[in-house]
């Protein structure tokens, strides 16, 4: 088993993975920097991030001094950004056409109503886009209501003629979504419904490259590698940490391997029926000695499935489940009273928090965890899982696929 490093220089690779995101990667450089430094003014660490040299994916370089240690970390982005544009390249017409099969998905399977028995916050999220292009389409069929009876006033006939401002309404709201989410948030659900929790071939594809990154960055000399998977990207880190474990990939020697998960959203996926290679995933992570996983949520994030345990909860844990471990990042403790005012409707923003600064900071500390001289096995030995997590099997479909990669 790894042994915490003891040389001067702390020296750490972190992989992170973005959730369901067109925008470039840069994006996530530029949080870092900001929110870091207001870490580190509240918390009286130093940290400085500077341009990644070599190649590989896009990426920063940290150096920073915390609890009188330095340390030095690589931070990577594994980007997935070009299928989600691709995935999104749609039309108003195909959109619509998402929503009918995804509801039919998540309703016909009986997942939908399972999901609402553990969190209806992410329910709620989930069904945002569904409802208010509805209503879209509705208030643009009313506008053309009202344009056929100015018209019918001219021929009777020509009152059919209104439905001609249909898709432009319609294109007129869409063109406003970067406010309104809705469009972002129906391609996203659907396209991990599209294959009833599958994963599609591009991703599956992009799955293994990802594996062979980690997997390389686990042979070089650094004192731990940190995987750490936002939003939807925590389950795609389920799958690819499983695959690197699973080929005998980890050194017995080399860095200690860490799993941070955090704003999961794996029920969204787990539940569905065709959903075997997730499942099995995550009851084979479970057990493993090789990694530490934490996952991270809160009750204040309602896009997330705040606390509850992903295994458990899909239904695949086994007898020697020993992770995830399961902790609260509490945002009305956590965030001032002050400051949890200002982000308490911004569900958007607070599905960020967790990359952001805490201005009543505990034992989670993003900054910390990435560029702080403690793996995160060492940061979170003897920590008690949330006392209010939610552990109970709530999906109807649990087969699993031991072959790891199940086709779409």
């Amino acid at each position: 088993m790894h042994k915490e490093p003891s040389r001067a220089i702390k020296r750490r690779r972190v992989f992170y993975i973005p959730g369901y995101d067109p925008i470039h990667p840069r994006r996530y450089r530029e949080l870092y920097r900001k929110e870091g430094a207001a870490q580190a003014a509240i918390s009286g660490y130093e940290i400085a991030l500077r341009p990644k040299t070599g190649g590989g994916a896009y990426g920063w370089h940290v150096s920073a001094r915390i609890d009188g240690a330095e340390t030095e970390t690589d931070v990577e982005v594994l980007v997935w950004s070009d299928i989600v544009r691709e995935s999104m390249g749609r039309g108003i017409v195909a959109t619509y056409g998402q929503l009918l099969r995804t509801a039919w998905t998540y309703i016909g399977s009986g997942a939908l109503w399972r999901l609402m028995r553990l969190r209806k916050g992410p329910v709620i999220a989930a069904l945002y886009p569904v409802v208010f292009l509805l209503v879209q389409l509705a208030l643009a069929l009313g506008v053309a209501w009202g344009v056929g009876r100015g018209l019918a006033l001219l021929h009777p006939w020509a009152a059919w003629s209104g439905f001609i401002v249909v898709p432009f309404v319609l294109e007129w709201f869409r063109k406003r979504d970067g406010r309104l989410f809705a469009y972002y948030l129906m391609h996203d659900y659907a396209y991990s419904a599209q294959y009833k929790g599958a994963n599609p071939p591009e991703l599956e594809e992009r799955i293994g490259e990802f594996a062979d990154v980690i997997a390389a960055a686990l042979c070089e000399d650094v004192d731990e590698v940190l995987v750490v998977g936002h939003s939807s990207g925590a389950h795609l880190a389920v799958s690819i940490l499983a695959d690197v474990i699973r080929a005998g990939r980890v050194p017995v020697d080399g860095p200690a391997l860490g799993f941070l998960s955090l704003g999961q959203v794996v029920p969204m996926v787990s539940f569905l029926p065709r959903a075997e290679r997730l499942r099995a995933d995550l009851r084979f992570l479970s057990i493993r000695d090789e990694i530490t996983w934490v996952d991270v949520t809160a009750p204040g994030d309602g896009c997330a499935f705040a606390l509850c345990d992903p295994v458990a909860v899909s239904g695949v844990a086994p007898p020697r489940k020993r992770w995830p471990l399961v902790i609260s990042a509490a945002f009305t403790q956590t965030l001032s009273p002050a400051r949890w005012k200002e982000l308490r409707w911004r569900f958007f923003r607070l599905h960020f928090q967790y990359l952001c600064a805490f201005d009543r900071v505990r034992d989670y500390d993003y900054f910390r965890i990435t560029a702080g001289p403690s793996t995160l096995r060492a940061r979170f030995a003897g920590r008690k899982p949330s006392k209010s997590r939610i552990e109970k099997s709530a999906s109807k479909y649990v087969s699993v696929r031991e072959d790891a990669r199940s086709a779409a």
